[in-house]
């Protein structure tokens, strides 16, 4: 009976030396830096920031103008040169000139324009958040450059994001951007296609009808 009173006395010592040698936190492993949180949210707040802009611009129009405009004057004078002021004998007021004359003219315009233009941008591009405005708004700047087979592109993106704007994933849509401004700069053998050539510039300043 002694010995297993003994035994339990230090059986309780070793558990309560092991309990107290133990962290509070010892049960809940210690987050690893590198490895990305289940609940993390990744949507760029601070200047350096990464954003991706899903770019989808459509623009058409269709201006169709028609005038028509018709004028006509015509003009009459006829004057025999009788005053009218004669007696019996003589007229009193020396007698003038006949005049007659007659006028008239006609002005018409036909004019009619068609105006037609559609163009569409689809693309996606990441920028980099360089300022924050007072209320919180993001001033974000980017540039892509493309190059194959010889010809270039280099797309610059810029504008004031709204941080509610940007969805879950990290982007967000050109059209809810303010301020947008997106220039595309097209280089190499397929621009050359796309644009007259300098004699035909020449014959565009000279005849220009």
């Amino acid at each position: 009976m002694k010995n297993k009173i003994i035994s339990s006395l230090i059986l309780i010592l070793l558990v309560f030396c092991t309990v107290s040698s133990l962290q509070a936190n010892s049960i809940w492993a210690k987050r690893d830096q590198n490895n990305k949180d289940l609940y993390a949210d990744d949507k760029a707040r601070h200047i350096g920031d990464v954003l991706t802009i899903i770019i989808s611009e459509e623009s058409k129009v269709d201006n169709k103008q028609n005038r028509n405009m018709s004028k006509t004057t015509s003009r009459e004078i006829a004057f025999t040169g009788d005053l009218g002021i004669t007696t019996d004998n003589r007229n009193l007021l020396p007698r003038m000139p006949g005049i007659n004359m007659e006028a008239s003219s006609a002005n018409k315009l036909d004019g009619k324009a068609d105006y037609k233009d559609e163009k569409k941008f689809t693309d996606s591009i990441t920028v980099v958040v360089v300022d924050i405005m007072p209320n919180n708004n993001l001033v974000v700047l980017g540039t892509r450059s493309r190059e194959i087979s010889g010809d270039k592109q280099v797309i610059e993106v810029s504008g004031i994001v709204r941080p509610t704007d940007i969805a879950y994933d990290n982007t967000i849509k050109s059209e809810q951007i303010a301020n947008f401004s997106i220039i595309t700069k097209n280089t190499g053998i397929s621009a050359d296609f796309n644009k007259p050539g300098w004699l035909g510039r020449i014959f565009d300043v000279l005849w220009p009808f």
